[in-house]
């Protein structure tokens, strides 16, 4: 394939030819082991994994396996997983009914990126639409581009058919409007020449999903409706390719939920990647991106009061998770679905001391 030949030839050349044809034998960074690690647990065939535990898992992970289990496409799975969150208004952190911008305004980011081809596609600020992993998705697949954001965003989904709808829900506003009533100190507006972000307790949340096929081929999404209360315009590390969302299909899958702008300057699912493809299980590859965080931090001598977390999936299907606590919590989850049903597994996770 010469230098010039585009990502917009190969995909209309994708439409003639088979994957094999166009892809070669072996992708350029295989897998590196250089050492034995602590293996996590496994799933076994095709899969649907999801950054949740038992409350959301059971229902995000199953219409993406119902698919899988049929021999279904691969991106079909992860999108039907993910837009379980994105349409439930019960969940105020992704999609319909999450907690909008500080002018009130629910704003979404998403990504996806599908192995064979190493393809993404990603939205950003995205207003009225339910689904942005489903607008991400056509962003990879019919254009030459890998984000769009705003308004760009917006004109080029309701092109392709989506109705633009009220995202707001009266629970959302309600949360909203309590946060409004009680602004003094806790927002995102610096005072001059400060460098310290000041951080206030809001909602943050987020959902990984990842799929492996039945040819061990791996897809993967996040989507969010970001920080509550956020600057209008506000990117989180959701839509961002190599921090909220990573994959080599020779290796595995990592996303991440939580703080974003320490995931972006790290970035984590890059990074968490990479640690497997060192030989690393993902439980130690996730523990590693949370302890970059923290060692970056503490240089700074800024106190970690904040929370993130990583899920990753290897090539095998094995599984882990970490995090980062500001306080003392319950372990973090990840789950997954396979022919043997519906598992979850407890992550590790630290706590700054100072």
């Amino acid at each position: 394939m010469s230098a010039s030949f585009s990502r917009r030839k190969f995909l209309g050349a994708a439409s003639g030819l088979s994957l094999g044809a166009l892809l070669p034998a072996k992708l350029a960074f295989p897998a590196i082991h250089t050492s034995k690690t602590a293996r996590g647990p496994k799933g076994k065939g095709p899969m649907i994994v999801c950054s949740r535990g038992e409350r959301w898992g059971p229902k995000v992970t199953q219409p993406g396996f119902d698919i899988l289990s049929k021999s279904g496409k691969l991106m079909d799975a992860v999108e039907k997983s993910a837009n379980v969150t994105e349409l439930d208004p019960e969940d105020m952190s992704v999609g319909y009914g999450g907690i909008p911008n500080e002018e009130c305004v629910v704003q979404l980011d998403s990504s996806i990126m599908y192995g064979p081809t190493h393809n993404c596609g990603s939205v950003a600020s995205l207003e009225g639409i339910k689904t942005p992993c489903s607008v991400a998705r056509l962003v990879m697949e019919r254009t030459d581009h890998i984000m769009l954001v705003g308004p760009g965003a917006q004109r080029f989904a309701v092109m392709h058919g989506f109705q633009i709808e009220n995202l707001l829900t009266d629970k959302a506003r309600q949360v909203w409007l309590r946060w409004k009533e009680n602004v003094s100190d806790k927002d995102d507006w610096l005072a001059p020449q400060e460098g310290v972000e000041k951080n206030g307790k809001r909602v943050t949340g987020t959902i990984n999903v990842f799929g492996k096929d039945d040819q061990a081929d791996i897809a993967g999404i996040t989507t969010t409706s970001g920080l509550g209360f956020k600057i209008p315009g506000r990117v989180g590390d959701s839509p961002i390719i190599g921090a909220g969302l990573y994959l080599d299909n020779e290796v595995g899958a990592a996303g991440a939920t939580g703080r974003g702008e320490e995931v972006i300057r790290t970035c984590g699912s890059f990074l968490v990647v990479e640690e497997m493809r060192r030989g690393k299980s993902p439980d130690e590859a996730c523990k590693i991106a949370c302890e970059r965080i923290v060692a970056i931090n503490k240089r700074a001598g800024v106190e970690v009061d904040f929370n993130d977390k990583y899920v990753a999936m290897n090539k095998d299907g094995e599984v882990g998770c970490y995090a980062i606590m500001g306080s003392k919590k319950n372990p973090p989850y990840v789950c997954w679905m396979d022919s043997d049903g519906f598992h979850t597994h407890a992550g590790g996770f630290l706590i700054d001391q100072g």
